[in-house]
C-alpha cells in the first residue's frame, strides 16, 4: 500500500460525506411537504390559525400596535392584551422572510411564508443539530449519520409539517442554535466570546417559544455541573457570563417574559449558577496570585461559601415576604408531581401532557431507542466539556420526556446525535477495514522495539514519531482514532508528534509508578501480564486471516446498519404522512370508491363570515376559538390560550346543560353556537 492511499481515501470519503449530508438537507426538506403536496397551502390545526392571525396583524399595523394590541373579538366580553402575553419571535421571522422574499423580488403571499416555516426551520434545526454533534465529538461522520436521523426522525417532524405554523417548528432551531454556541465556546481558552452569540441565539428562542426555560437551565445545569467536577475555568466562567447578562438582558425585553429571569423561580437556578462561578472565579485567582496549597483552597473555598450563602439568606428574607418570588407553573409542577395534582384541570385533561409510555418511544424515536444508547456509551470516553453537554442533555431530556408526553420532542435532537455518533463511528470504523486503510502492525511495533533500544537524537525525534503516529492513526480500528484520521477532524494546535510523545511519557509515568516500592508485587505481575497479552493481541490484529475476519465483521456492520437505516427512512415517511393530516380537513372515500378530501370545517368558517354580522358573538367549545377568530373573523367566547378557567367552566356549562336552562346563559353571551353533527365522537360531540 502506497502512503498516497489513505489520503485518497480519506479525501473520497470526506466527499462521499458532503454529498450525504445535502441529501439528508434536502429529504428534510421534502419530508416535510407532505401536507401541502396533498392538502394545498393550508394552515393546520388549532394554535396554527392564531399565530397566523396575530402574524397578519403584525404585517398590517407594524412593531408598536401589534405589542398593544388589545383584542376585544376574543374571550368576549373580557378580551385579551395579545401583545403582553404572547411570543412573538415566530411572527416577527414569518413577517421578516416574507418582506425579504418580496425585496428579492419573489411573489409569495404572508399565507405561503407561513406554511412552508416548519420546512425552512426544519432543515437549519438539522443543520445546526449536526453543528452541535461536530463540535462535542469532532467527528465528521458521526455529524453527517446525526444530520441523516434528524432530517427524518418523527419525534421532531410531529412538530414541523408544511402547514403547521407553531412555535415548536420555530423553537427547535433557536434552542439548538443556543446549544451549538454554547458549546462551541466551550472549545478552548480563545473561544469563550461565542458565549455572546449563544446569549443573542437564546434572546431568539425566548421570544419563540415558552420552553425558553429547559434551554437556560440546561446551559445553567451543565455550567454547575461541570464545577461540581472539578472542570472549571476561565473559559467557562467568561462564557456562561457572557452568555447570562446578555440572554437575560434580551429575555426581558420581551413583553411577555418581563422580570421573569430575575423574579421566577424556574429560572433563578441560573442566577445561582453565575453566582456560583463567580465564587470558584474568586478562589482561583487567590489560589494562582497566592500559591496556596489544597488545604488552604479548600478553607477559602468554605469561608467564600458561607459569605455568599449568608448573604443569599439576606436577600430571601428582606424579598419573601414582599411576594417577589413568582411561584412554579402549572405546566413545570407537572414535572415534578403526578397530572392530578397540578392544580389546571385543563393541563391534566390535555393528553399529550400525561406520562409518555413505552410505545410512545418507539413510535417517535423506532430504531434510535436501541442505537442510542450505544453513542450514550461512546460519549462516557474521553471526555470533554461539550461531550459532558451531550450527556446532560440526554439525561434531562429522557426525565422530562417521561414526565409530559409532549416534550418528546426534546428528544428528537439528542436521540438524533447520539444515534448519529453511534452508526458514524461503526460505518467509518468498516469503511477503514473493508478497503483495508492500515499499514501492518508487526511494522509498527519493530519501531517500537527499535526506538526503545536506540533513543533518538532531538533532531529526529519528532519526524520519526511524526512518521510512526501517522501510520496508527489509520491503523487503529477504534472509531476515535479513526476520527483523527478525517482531514476536516484535525486539531491544528496538537501536532502528530505531541501526541506520540504525550502518549510515550504517559506510558512510561505508568511505568515507573509501577515499579515503585509501594505497589504490591501481585500487581506488578498483572499488569506485566496485560502489557504481554496486549502486545500479542496488537501483533494479531495485523496478521492477514484477522485482517480478513475484519473485513468481513465490518461487511456485516455495514449490511446491518444498512438495513436499519432504510427501516427508520422509510417509517419515518410513512409517519410523516400520518402526521401531514391536518385537523382542519381530511380524505375520505365514497361508496364508488373514489377520494374525496372533506372540507366542511372550513367551509362552516367561511358561512359564518359570509353570512353573520362583523360583530357576531360566537360560541363553540374553546379548542374551535382560534379557528372561529382566523378564518370567520368573529368574535369567540374561548380559545386555546385558556387563561380564565372559570370562562371556559361557564363554556362547558352551557354546552353540557340542558337546553332551556342552557339558553338562559347563553343568550347573554353569543348570537350563534357553534354545532357540529355527526362525526366519529371526541371534541366534535363536546362542540355540540
Amino acid at each position: 500500500m502506497t502512503a498516497k492511499m489513505p489520503a485518497l481515501a480519506t479525501l473520497v470519503f470526506l466527499g462521499v460525506k458532503v454529498a450525504s449530508f445535502l441529501v439528508f438537507c434536502l429529504n428534510a426538506y421534502k419530508i416535510r411537504l407532505h401536507a401541502i403536496e396533498e392538502y394545498g397551502r393550508v394552515i393546520h390545526e388549532f394554535d396554527p390559525w392564531f399565530n397566523y392571525r396575530a402574524t397578519e396583524y403584525l404585517a398590517e399595523h407594524g412593531w408598536t400596535e401589534f405589542f398593544h394590541w388589545f383584542d376585544h373579538r376574543s374571550w368576549y366580553p373580557l378580551g385579551r392584551p395579545v401583545g403582553t402575553t404572547i411570543y412573538p419571535g415566530m411572527q416577527i421571522s414569518a413577517v421578516v422572510i416574507w418582506k425579504v422574499l418580496g425585496w428579492v423580488g419573489i411573489d409569495m403571499s404572508l399565507n405561503d411564508v407561513c406554511v412552508f416555516i416548519p420546512c425552512w426551520y426544519g432543515v437549519s434545526a438539522t443543520v445546526l443539530l449536526a453543528a452541535l454533534t461536530y463540535e462535542c465529538t469532532r467527528n465528521s461522520s458521526a455529524a453527517v449519520a446525526a444530520a441523516g436521523v434528524m432530517a427524518v426522525i418523527p419525534a421532531h417532524i410531529m412538530r414541523s409539517v408544511g402547514g403547521g405554523y407553531d412555535n415548536e417548528s420555530v423553537a427547535m432551531t433557536c434552542m439548538l442554535a443556543t446549544f451549538y454556541f454554547w458549546c462551541r465556546a466551550l472549545r478552548n481558552d480563545e473561544s469563550w466570546w461565542i458565549g455572546a452569540l449563544a446569549g443573542l441565539a437564546y434572546i431568539y428562542m425566548v421570544a419563540a417559544w415558552g420552553g425558553y426555560i429547559f434551554v437556560i437551565n440546561m446551559v445553567a445545569f451543565h455550567a454547575g455541573a461541570l464545577v461540581m467536577l472539578g472542570r472549571g475555568s476561565n473559559k467557562l466562567f467568561k462564557a456562561y457570563t457572557i452568555f447570562y447578562l446578555i440572554g437575560t438582558w434580551g429575555a426581558m425585553k420581551v413583553p411577555v417574559v418581563g422580570w421573569a429571569p430575575l423574579k421566577s423561580l424556574e429560572q433563578l437556578g441560573a442566577l445561582a449558577v453565575l453566582i456560583l462561578l463567580c465564587m470558584n472565579e474568586v478562589v482561583e485567582n487567590q489560589r494562582r496570585k497566592r500559591k496556596m496549597n489544597f488545604n488552604e483552597v479548600m478553607l477559602l473555598r468554605m469561608q467564600v461559601l458561607g459569605v455568599a450563602m449568608a448573604c443569599a439568606a439576606a436577600v430571601v428574607a428582606v424579598l419573601l415576604p414582599t411576594g417577589y418570588f413568582g411561584p412554579l407553573s402549572a405546566r413545570i409542577r407537572g414535572l415534578f408531581v403526578k397530572h392530578t395534582r397540578t392544580g389546571n384541570p385543563l393541563v391534566d385533561s390535555v393528553a399529550e401532557h400525561q406520562p409518555a409510555s413505552s410505545q410512545a418511544y418507539w413510535q417517535y424515536l423506532h430504531v434510535m431507542c436501541y442505537i442510542a444508547p450505544i453513542g450514550f456509551v461512546q460519549i462516557l470516553w474521553d471526555r470533554n466539556d461539550s461531550k459532558y453537554f451531550l450527556t446532560a442533555f440526554a439525561c434531562v431530556a429522557y426525565y422530562f420526556s417521561i414526565r409530559m408526553m409532549r416534550l418528546i420532542l426534546l428528544m428528537a435532537p439528542v436521540a438524533s446525535s447520539l444515534g448519529g455518533i453511534a452508526i458514524g463511528t461503526m460505518i467509518e470504523w468498516s469503511v477503514c477495514q473493508i478497503f483495508n486503510l492500515m499499514p501492518d502492525s508487526d511494522e509498527d511495533d519493530e519501531d517500537d522495539e527499535g526506538e526503545d533500544a536506540k533513543p533518538s537524537t532531538p533532531s529526529k525525534a519528532p519526524d520519526a514519531a511524526a512518521g510512526k503516529k501517522g501510520r496508527k492513526q489509520v491503523s487503529s480500528g477504534t472509531p476515535s482514532k479513526v476520527a483523527e484520521a478525517d482531514v476536516g477532524d484535525k486539531e491544528p494546535a496538537v501536532s502528530a508528534a505531541d501526541k506520540i510523545q504525550k502518549m510515550k511519557a504517559s506510558r512510561k509515568k505508568a511505568a515507573a509508578q509501577l515499579d515503585s516500592a509501594w505497589v504490591p508485587d501481585d500487581i506488578k505481575k498483572l499488569y506485566k501480564l496485560y502489557l504481554d497479552a496486549k502486545k500479542q493481541l496488537d501483533h494479531a490484529w495485523g496478521q492477514t486471516p484477522v485482517k480478513f475476519m475484519r473485513m468481513i465483521l465490518a461487511a456485516i456492520v455495514v449490511i446491518v446498519l444498512y438495513g436499519y437505516c432504510t427501516e427508520f427512512n422509510h417509517y419515518s415517511q410513512q409517519m410523516s404522512w400520518g402526521m401531514s393530516n391536518p385537523s382542519i380537513m381530511f380524505k375520505a372515500q365514497l361508496r364508488n370508491g373514489q377520494n374525496v378530501i372533506i372540507d366542511d370545517y372550513r367551509e362552516a368558517y367561511w358561512w359564518l363570515r359570509d353570512n353573520t354580522p362583523t360583530d357576531a358573538r360566537v360560541m363553540a367549545w374553546w379548542d374551535y376559538g382560534y379557528q372561529i377568530a382566523g378564518i370567520a373573523n368573529r368574535i369567540t367566547i374561548a380559545d386555546g390560550n385558556t387563561w380564565n378557567h372559570e370562562h371556559i367552566a361557564t363554556l362547558g356549562k352551557c354546552l353540557s346543560s340542558e337546553e332551556s336552562a342552557a339558553h338562559k346563559i347563553v343568550r347573554h353571551l353569543a348570537d350563534y353556537v357553534l354545532v357540529w353533527t355527526g362525526g366519529g365522537g371526541g371534541d366534535l360531540q363536546a362542540s355540540g
